[in-house]
């Protein structure tokens, strides 16, 4: 596998990664408007509920944290090989 295939492999491979992890600032956007915003009169019903907002908070936090990550790695693979 030569240089130019491995950045086309790795560059799919981030496109791939930030539509698995698009739903994450999604996730902790609602949290954060359930939390701070929505004052117990949300837009959904659902943004009420105290354990839904953490949960959203948490799991989007997560989300995001793996999938800049991985970004962050992939994108230095990548700038390896175009250096090389």
């Amino acid at each position: 596998m030569n240089n130019s295939e491995k950045i086309a492999e790795l560059e799919k491979k981030v496109t791939r990664v930030t539509w698995i992890e698009s739903p994450g600032p999604i996730m902790f956007g609602l949290g954060l408007y359930g939390k701070f915003r929505a004052g117990g009169n949300a837009f959904h019903p659902l943004l009420n509920n105290a354990t839904v907002v953490t949960s959203l908070l948490v799991i989007g936090g997560l989300i995001m944290i793996w999938g800049g990550y991985s970004i962050f790695t992939l994108k230095r693979q990548l700038n390896r090989l175009t250096k090389a």
